[in-house]
């Protein structure tokens, strides 16, 4: 009965959330200067009759209630709308940038909890030594870092021996193989994903030394030294298992939002993702591609924060009780 309560309450709070989301998103976006006709004004043969026509063509002659109901009557049937931009379903234009922003952040992810864990768990371990130290400075900085900052470094500093623009060779003549266009697509993908790794793993190795440096001292810990238990096998038997309810929402967080960490990554490399899709949406006021994009976002962490939940009860047995 209380496992079935937990799952119901974090469940109902989720869909409470992402509405509140989507109810923000709608206005928020039409609180901004200008619209998507507002461009024309910049084309010499752009009437205002034309202009007229467009708005009333994009809906925007409408009252913003009126739309709004428009926009939720459409949701819940599926439909994302379509793209002020390209004329195109907003959903078919966020499937090609999920696409591409897919690969990147899980490779992204999966390397900076590797590398998180594995100098969290060294520097626990040698908790108050040199390499404690150097580790522990070393994950502050680049933790404090911006994104957009790593990434222009990386692009100034290796933008000689690596692509820095793109998803492929734009000069490529002729067909080519599978393999070598694989190898094409991986070498562009370098640099975005050292950048993301760069961004987490900085908070991946200082959460994992806080939450072991927690468990060990707890007395648990000390009774199994006081048995005579060798550290490594305290460290990979004891410390490490209790820790997991952190480290588990360390990484549920960061698969949830580091599709939305990856936007300033896109647009500084031009990696036709979700980032850089939604720059673009922002730049063009297109309203469905800004909605669709953050309703995507929104889902992506509330689901994951929900399923981080959900372990949580799993794993502690204390919120079963």
């Amino acid at each position: 009965m209380i496992r079935g309560d937990y799952i119901l309450k974090r469940a109902t709070f989720a869909i409470v959330t992402i509405f509140v989301v989507i109810t923000l998103n709608f206005f928020m976006f039409r609180v901004l200067p200008g619209t998507a006709v507002t461009n024309l004004a910049k084309v010499p043969n752009a009437s205002i009759q034309l202009k007229r026509v467009l708005r009333r063509e994009f809906g925007l002659s409408l009252p913003a209630w009126r739309q709004y109901l428009d926009y939720l009557i459409q949701l819940f049937h599926g439909n994302l709308g379509i793209s002020f931009a390209n004329q195109l379903p907003v959903a078919s234009n966020l499937k090609s940038a999920l696409l591409n922003t897919l690969p990147v952040v899980t490779i992204a992810t999966i390397l900076s909890l590797i590398l998180g864990i594995a100098t969290g768990v060294l520097s626990a371990w040698r908790r108050g030594s040199k390499l404690d130290q150097l580790s522990t400075n070393a994950a502050v900085v680049i933790y404090s870092l911006p994104t957009q900052w790593i990434a222009l470094i990386l692009l100034i500093a290796l933008s000689s021996y690596l692509p820095t623009a793109g998803t492929q060779n734009p000069f490529q003549i002729g067909p080519v193989s599978f393999w070598a266009h694989l190898g094409d697509q991986l070498t562009h993908m370098i640099l975005p994903v050292i950048t993301l790794v760069l961004t987490l793993y900085g908070g991946n190795t200082l959460i994992v030394r806080s939450a072991l440096l927690e468990t060990l001292g707890e007395d648990y810990m000390l009774t199994a030294r006081a048995k005579g238990i060798g550290k490594s096998r305290m460290m990979r038997s004891h410390a490490l298992r209790n820790a997991l309810l952190p480290i588990t929402t360390l990484v549920a967080l960061s698969l949830g939002t580091i599709v939305a960490g990856a936007i300033l990554m896109e647009v500084v490399f031009s990696w036709p993702g979700i980032g850089e899709a939604l720059y673009q949406a922002v730049q063009q006021r297109d309203y469905p591609m800004m909605q669709g994009g953050f309703l995507l976002i929104t889902i992506s962490v509330v689901l994951c924060n929900l399923i981080a939940d959900l372990l949580y009860f799993k794993l502690d047995p204390r919120i079963q009780g």
